[in-house]
């Protein structure tokens, strides 16, 4: 038989055994669930074909084929890179670079994923010096096959030349740099296993720079080389076998490489674990809730051990003179870092567990906790008893850390990570890890309640005053801050417990300011924000903020000036800290507004149509005047509009309007402006042309079509017989060319509605993924308004691009007549109210259709 034949018949019957026992291997863990056993035999079996493969080609004998990364360090995850390199004796020759090309060109048709390198020692070392990722790789380096004698010269070479202070700080700013890529949170709702701050990564760096330094090789001699407990070893061993066993799983499921637990996967990998979905309804848990909570904890553990080791490695590494200065007896200042006086301290006075955060916020030059300190507040956590909550000296402390004028969020932050926050808060530890599956927030609910805490405290911040100058204003004012931050702490602590978390987080909120002797008009302030937290978002984004009897009735709620300042400020808070997707101007604006109308509501002003229809007119009187037209020119228009028109746009809106229209009453073709939203986000468009049935739609189907999102629409018929319709748009070129885009939308809008053209079929966009993992029922709600002059159409769905202009070829469809449009969108979910009217809703067969039509536009 030829050359090449034989040379194929033993590639066919090498690729044929390496996917036999790959197939076996996995067939093993299946039955099993033991990580490590697939990983060893998966590369044990491409170590076998390898070796094989390389004295087929037939090297010459001054060369190795050497693992490196991940399969060098002696394992291999069923769809990760076999990282090679192939390493010379000299540079190699013609002959030596044709076998070297077999070789690669080999192990693919083998179906072997490598990522090779082939350099000679020199090569090696030059790399290594400038890639701290090459230097990684060989640090981990195995011999596979090939000349044993030419590998130890590398290594030899290697370990020479390493330098372990400078691989140190390269590794450790490498991670903050990852763990910055992924918003320095191991509490991600679609965590990477591997590289999110808590995954298999940080715990591959330990190893890293431990063995760097000469210091150890595994979990084990790092516990007997005294830096890490037996205990903490043992954890250690136990988080990255879960890691790995999800990251196996993962690589199975998606038959690929992928590292992710995205929200698509996370409920079949939790089921191949065995869990399952318990409970029905409200107090149903999803299988994929049991297991991001697992994962969660054993990042918190990884991420505080991390630190710890960290510490400790950097310890032996920089054994500089540690000068430490006494803060009391049982704390002292080392080197900016705070450290326990003696090794018993926590547990001889379990108070100091909370003391140690109360000097960190005292004394803000202080940046973290020694080692040693940390370790033993990891393990006194269980200190933390009923008991120990019970004790007027431990709530005393807690409420000083609350008080303390700096250093909160850090405080609460560093707490978590410690579990001393859950243990001291039982009902927070419940919450903490926990997925939240609103479409909006992004983040567990204890992750969530302390970016709002954080939030809260940066209106209180100089340099972040610039964010949010009127919230910074308010709380500079408000009496006993440090009340906000309680609210913040409860407002959410009862979510997943079944029910209205507003109503049980109250029970929590007032007993712990019960227990905590907090006085009871000041109680009363923060079980009200706990109970009401989400009642100015709702009011300000659903409701006609035009309508006297809404400000009136939410006036009655918040009862006087301290409530509504609290409210706002706590809203504000809740909304951005949910995701940076939901918060926008257009909210903000919408709040500011609620609360300034029912702030002068609450002072004894009456929120009286005709008193705001003259503010504003006066208002954008003032501004046409400046704009120099005639002191006649509003009087035609004005005319013409309504006093809902006057009470549902700004002083500036009317003005600019007016400008726009003065001269242009009763025009035969349509009139359309565009301008940047004074709100300072997005652009507002105004259209004035005569009435038609399917105009909103029209104008719906024009923004579809360039994806825009619509934020707001305001609806209006003059008594002459035009609309006169402002839209809220945004979309993210627009800081970049917004003069070209306004010219664009004023002369394509209006050759839309001068052509008439027949509307568009609407087009069913995806979902987004998340939308379609957590699928929302969409809800259609029609009812006549408290007067029943109107209906009030409400409508919730996940959102998907042209959601919006389906509603509204239905309503053209059925000749409704839209009065205003509330648009709101929360992430991936969509809540719109309309005020409509129309004769076929006189019918109550016709708003069954209705119903029944809009619910079938808004499924995909």
């Amino acid at each position: 038989m030829p050359a090449a034949a034989l040379k194929k018949q033993s590639r066919d019957l090498l690729k044929q055994r390496l996917k036999a026992e790959r197939t076996l291997l996995i067939a093993a863990f299946r039955a099993d669930g033991k990580p490590e056993k697939l990983l060893r035999g998966l590369r044990h079996s491409v170590d076998e074909v390898l070796t094989e493969a390389w004295q087929t080609v037939g090297l010459p004998a001054s060369t190795a084929l050497v693992g490196v990364g991940g399969y060098g360090r002696g394992e291999l995850f069923p769809y990760s890179d076999v990282d090679l390199l192939i390493l010379l004796g000299e540079p190699a020759d013609a002959i030596t670079q044709a076998k070297l090309e077999e070789l690669v060109q080999m192990l693919w048709d083998l179906g072997l994923e490598i990522g090779h390198s082939i350099r000679t020692i020199d090569e090696c070392m030059s790399e290594s010096k400038a890639d701290i990722t090459v230097q990684t790789s060989l640090l981990e380096a195995r011999l596979v096959c090939g000349d044993a004698h030419l590998f130890e010269q590398l290594q030899e070479r290697y370990l020479g030349a390493l330098d372990p202070r400078a691989f140190f700080h390269a590794k450790a700013a490498e991670m903050r740099l990852r763990h910055a890529k992924y918003e320095d949170t191991a509490f991600s709702l679609e965590p990477n296993v591997k590289e999110s701050p808590g995954g298999l990564r940080d715990l591959q760096v330990i190893l890293w720079v431990a063995k760097a330094a000469g210091l150890a090789n595994s979990w084990g001699q790092l516990a007997t080389r005294g830096l890490i407990t037996q205990t903490e070893a043992r954890q250690l061993m136990e988080k990255e076998r879960a890691f790995k066993d999800i990251r196996v799983r993962l690589h199975l499921h998606a038959n690929r490489r992928e590292d992710r637990l995205v929200f698509d996967v996370q409920t079949p990998i939790a089921e191949s674990f065995g869990l399952k979905t318990t409970g029905e309804g409200i107090n149903a848990r999803r299988a994929s809730e049991y297991l991001m909570q697992r994962y969660y904890w054993a990042a918190k553990t990884v991420t505080q051990l991390n630190t710890i080791m960290l510490q400790n490695i950097e310890a032996q590494l920089f054994p500089e003179a540690n000068e430490a200065e006494a803060i009391n007896e049982r704390f002292n200042d080392v080197n900016g870092l705070i450290d326990i006086a003696h090794d018993h301290t926590f547990t001889r006075q379990p108070s100091t567990v909370l003391e140690v955060f109360v000097l960190m916020t005292e004394r803000p030059h202080l940046k973290g906790m020694t080692a040693r300190t940390m370790r033993a507040l990891w393990h006194a956590r269980f200190e933390i008893d009923t008991k120990f909550r019970e004790d007027p000296v431990n709530r005393a402390l807690f409420l000083r850390i609350l008080q303390a004028p700096v250093g909160l969020v850090h405080a609460l932050r560093r707490m978590n990570d410690t579990s001393i926050l859950g243990r001291y808060l039982p009902n927070f530890r419940r919450i903490v890890g926990q997925m939240q599956h609103d479409l909006f927030h992004v983040y567990t609910v204890d992750q969530h309640i302390l970016m709002v805490v954080r939030n809260m405290r940066r209106f209180t911040m100089t340099e972040h005053a610039h964010e949010y100058p009127f919230c910074s204003q308010l709380i500079a004012n408000f009496r006993k801050s440090w009340l906000l931050y309680v609210a913040a702490l409860f407002h959410d602590i009862a979510k997943g417990r079944g029910g209205d978390h507003s109503k049980l987080g109250t029970v929590d909120a007032a007993q712990f300011c019960e227990e905590h002797a907090i006085g009871s008009e000041d109680t009363e302030l923060v079980v009200f924000l706990v109970e009401n937290h989400l009642t100015m978002s709702q009011v300000a984004q659903k409701q006609d903020l035009s309508d006297p009897d809404v400000i009136e009735s939410f006036a009655k709620v918040v009862k006087d000036e301290r409530h509504l300042t609290a409210l706002y400020l706590l809203t504000v808070a809740d909304i951005r800290g949910t995701s940076p997707k939901v918060w926008n101007a257009w909210k903000a604006k919408l709040l500011e507004d609620l609360y300034r109308v029912t702030l002068r509501v609450l002072g004894g002003e009456p929120h009286s149509a005709d008193r705001e229809l003259k503010n504003r007119q006066e208002e954008a009187m003032a501004t046409l005047r400046l704009y120099g037209l005639p002191d006649i020119a509003h009087v035609d228009l004005w005319k013409q509009l309504d006093v809902a028109y006057f009470l549902r746009h700004d002083a500036s809106d009317i003005a600019w309007q007016t400008r726009c229209l003065w001269d242009k009453l009763g025009s035969v073709t349509p009139v359309v402006k565009c301008r940047l939203a004074p709100i300072g986000e997005g652009l507002q468009v105004a259209v004035y042309v005569k009435d038609q049935p399917d105009l909103f739609a029209r104008i719906c189907s024009y923004f579809d079509r360039k994806n825009f999102s619509i934020l707001d629409a305001k609806i209006h018929t003059t008594r002459h017989g035009y609309a006169l319709d402002t839209f809220m748009v945004t979309e993210q070129s627009f800081a970049k060319s917004y003069r070209d885009i306004i010219n664009l939308i004023e002369h394509e809008i209006c050759e839309l509605l001068t052509s008439q053209a027949p509307l568009p079929a609407p087009t069913r966009g995806r979902l987004s993924r998340l939308s379609r993992t957590f699928p929302l029922t969409p809800t259609v709600d029609l009812r006549p308004d408290e007067r029943g002059q109107y209906y009030l159409l409400s409508i919730a769905a996940n959102d998907r691009t042209g959601l919006l202009y389906a509603i509204a070829n239905v309503l053209a469809r059925y000749r409704i007549n839209l009065h205003t449009a509330k648009i709101m969108t929360l992430g991936e979910r969509v809540e719109d109210v309309f005020l409509v009217d129309g004769a076929v809703l006189n019918n109550a067969r016709n708003q069954i259709q209705l119903e029944t039509d809009l619910l079938d536009a808004l499924r995909v």
